[in-house]
């Protein structure tokens, strides 16, 4: 039944291929905002919970181009951006075609 859900809203979680990594605060609004759109879809994530810990955070900051902000996101260890950037590809329809790309594919 979960798999007839699935497809009733338009959830491909079979197809996500990609590696996605989020780099966030625990009580960050933003951040629980973007986990939630990447949970809908099914993807699994690996996040980086840089609460006070500048070394992380200074590795973030390297790997997202200088900005400090989170949450980071990161598909294919390219850089989304944070969360409005991660719904504005979700809204353009440009967010699953990243997610069903496995790494190296591009």
């Amino acid at each position: 039944m979960l798999k007839f859900l699935d497809s009733l809203l338009g959830r491909h979680p079979e197809q996500i291929k990609a590696n996605v990594e989020i780099y966030t605060w625990q009580t960050c609004p933003y951040c629980i905002r973007a986990k939630i759109l990447l949970w809908w879809k099914g993807v699994n994530f690996t996040e980086y919970k840089i609460d006070g810990d500048e070394a992380a955070r200074a590795n973030m900051t390297e790997r997202a181009n200088g900005r400090r902000s989170v949450p980071q996101i990161f598909i294919n260890n390219q850089h989304i951006g944070g969360c409005d950037d991660l719904y504005n590809l979700d809204t353009n329809g440009q967010l699953d075609p990243l997610l069903f790309e496995a790494i190296g594919n591009g």
